[in-house]
């Protein structure tokens, strides 16, 4: 590994203004366990690292006035060990519970995990069926970024170079909703997924229809994405898994998987139309419905 300077400023101003200062020369770090591993490679040669840890209140979770907001540096162990995370949005906890080891949880932040803008990002596709906001600091100041607009490409966000992210900002569901995130992998544990599928559901009154759903993938296009046409079709429409099943056919008309060294195409597009009506029946289960046919 080339040598390079080191910077802990103490505010998000601060590390704007280092951003602005050595532009491509930098690289911001939060629990380091993708930029640690590929400047040991030579991938990535910063001469300037720009640490976030000493800056207050991005490692905090926080709840109120009916969002949930998380600290860029939250790190995934934090998120697995809130009851209140485990309760009220538990996709998240999904997301975290088969996430590498327990000693990865501990570094590994969900900021860091959403900038590097990877399709296989284990908590992109809960936070996209949360209709998660990030919001980020740049020199002109704050702004939010929907997390649908977010991603461009693989490794590639809509974060400018001296832009930093300060917090994810998640509505509170309705006391009615019900989710649930399914990553494919060939291990349960420690493994990139080969395909991730999360679904949140809210019924109408009664709990009879679907009055609203939102599903997300992983790793079925470039970047994560969100099934609209399957939203589209279950809204409206009772609990029924033919419904749920047609949803899936519907999901490969927003996606565009591809062969990789893990596994085939076509082999995605046949896990998105098992693994939606699963995941959708699932969460169902959660609340104490069952999905019917």
């Amino acid at each position: 590994m080339r040598r390079f300077t080191y910077h802990e400023p103490k505010s998000i101003a601060d590390a704007v203004h280092l951003l602005s200062a050595y532009g491509e020369k930098a690289r911001l770090i939060a629990g380091g366990t993708d930029l640690v591993v590929e400047m040991k490679q030579g991938k990535k040669e910063p001469d300037h690292v720009i640490s976030l840890r000493s800056v207050p209140g991005v490692n905090e979770i926080n709840f109120s006035g009916g969002y949930l907001r998380l600290g860029a540096m939250v790190t995934h162990r934090a998120i697995e060990r809130s009851p209140l995370i485990r309760e009220r949005f538990t996709l998240l906890a999904d997301a975290v519970d088969n996430l590498g080891s327990v000693q990865v949880r501990n570094v590994a932040t969900v900021g860091g995990n959403i900038c590097n803008g990877a399709p296989s990002a284990d908590t992109a596709g809960p936070l996209l069926a949360l209709d998660a906001v990030l919001l980020v600091e740049g020199p002109e100041g704050e702004r939010n970024i929907s997390l649908n607009e977010f991603f461009r490409g693989p490794g590639k966000t809509a974060l400018a170079a001296n832009e930093v992210l300060k917090q994810i900002i998640i509505p509170e569901l309705p006391p009615e909703a019900c989710s649930r995130y399914l990553k494919h992998t060939r291990r349960k544990a420690m493994d990139l997924p080969l395909l991730g599928v999360a679904v949140t559901l809210i019924p109408e009154a009664g709990g009879e229809i679907c009055r609203e759903a939102r599903i997300a993938l992983t790793l079925a296009a470039p970047t994560p994405i969100r099934a609209i046409r399957a939203e589209k079709h279950v809204a409206g429409k009772p609990f029924y898994r033919a419904v749920w099943e047609e949803a899936g056919v519907l999901a490969l008309e927003d996606s565009s998987p591809r062969t990789s060294f893990r596994t085939t195409a076509a082999y995605r597009k046949k896990m998105i139309c098992a693994l939606l009506p699963r995941a959708a029946a699932e969460a169902l289960e959660r609340s104490g419905r069952t999905m019917k046919g």
